[in-house]
């Protein structure tokens, strides 16, 4: 099943009852009194957050959703029953937009529920209009329509850290060897195409689609990466000990999350150099002392070595936790 991060939805909100016209059936009358209930109220509509990326792709063949419509008012004074409120299940991150109204709702937190659209209300039935002046009311009124729209749905993927770098840096493969996930992995220069995601003790690493040189202006992947990234607590800049010049392959990315113009490039960030295993430990050496004015944490690792696969990961558990605890303090 591929994987999606744009969807269009029609949604459409429960249409009320009708009100209805009955008479109370009384012993030597004809007609009793009024007896005719209201209308049920349609059903509202709700989005959810879960935690299933894959989500929306089920919903790539059904793009019309709606809620139960309300019933109608019945004899005996008795009311309809409401229509059943519909709940989308969409994954965290998601942002959705009402084209109707340009209203916007965000996703953030697993089981968050955001009411977008409310049902109609139900119709009044005779006995609701029956008065010292009108005894034997014959009105009614229909129901309303619900509410109804075309929703955008952009997923923005919600990670606490994810990998950035150039095509080629090692990010996928780094990814399978740490949490066991299943990126495709490949000896070529191109970009992932969609993010792939895996769970090192509970937190949510994302091997983000690579940049290029002028993604900011749409290149590549362009702003979908930078979409994605957006919402990653900690970046982790992965450059491949194959580039002659680190410092540059490192600009050359940070340059893009600057062009942005979203402030990604005020985001926590460490430095991972990959595939050590393929140069020489001098040239380690050089490439962690010519990124040191940078200020920033660097690791180096092979995805072969367990020994520099096991220091990161517990060094990179450590750091995550911390700022989980920052957020926990902010949020308290």
């Amino acid at each position: 099943m591929a994987f999606i991060d744009e969807l269009t939805l029609h949604i459409k909100a429960g249409r009320g009852g009708d009100g209805v016209v009955r008479w109370r059936h009384e012993k030597g009358k004809e007609f009793g009194g009024p007896s005719g209930g209201n209308g049920g109220r349609g059903g509202d509509v709700y989005i959810r957050a879960v935690r299933d990326i894959a989500l929306l792709s089920k919903y790539a063949h059904k793009k019309s959703f709606e809620a139960g419509d309300g019933e109608d008012g019945r004899k005996n004074s008795e009311h309809g029953e409401g229509g059943d409120d519909l709940i989308i299940d969409l994954p965290i991150g998601s942002v959705v937009s009402n084209r109707e109204t340009g209203e916007r709702f965000s996703l953030e937190r697993e089981g968050q529920q955001i009411l977008i659209l409310k049902g109609g209300r139900g119709g009044r039935g005779n006995e609701s209009f029956k008065s010292s002046t009108n005894r034997r009311p014959k009105e009614w009124t229909a129901g309303q329509a619900g509410q109804e729209a075309d929703f955008d749905i952009e997923l923005e993927l919600f990670a606490d850290a994810g990998f950035v770098g150039l095509p080629n840096a090692g990010k996928s493969t780094l990814l399978n060897a740490l949490t066991g996930a299943q990126a495709k992995t490949a000896d070529y220069p191109f970009t992932t195409l969609e993010p792939n995601l895996g769970v090192l003790y509970g937190f949510v690493l994302a091997d983000i689609p690579g940049l290029i040189e002028g993604a900011a202006e749409g290149k590549g992947l362009g702003v979908k990466f930078l979409r994605h990234i957006k919402r990653t607590k900690l970046l982790i800049h992965t450059i491949s000990l194959e580039n002659d010049d680190v410092v540059h392959t490192y600009k050359t990315v940070r340059d893009e999350l600057v062009r942005s113009g979203k402030g990604l490039d005020a985001k926590p960030e460490i430095i991972v150099l990959t595939k050590k295993d393929v140069v020489s430990s001098e040239a380690v050496a050089a490439a962690k002392a010519a990124l040191a004015p940078l200020g920033r944490e660097v690791f180096a690792v092979s995805a072969y070595d367990d020994r520099s696969l096991k220091s990161f990961s517990d060094a990179l558990v450590k750091i995550m936790r911390k700022y989980e605890r920052d957020d926990s303090r902010e949020e308290g």
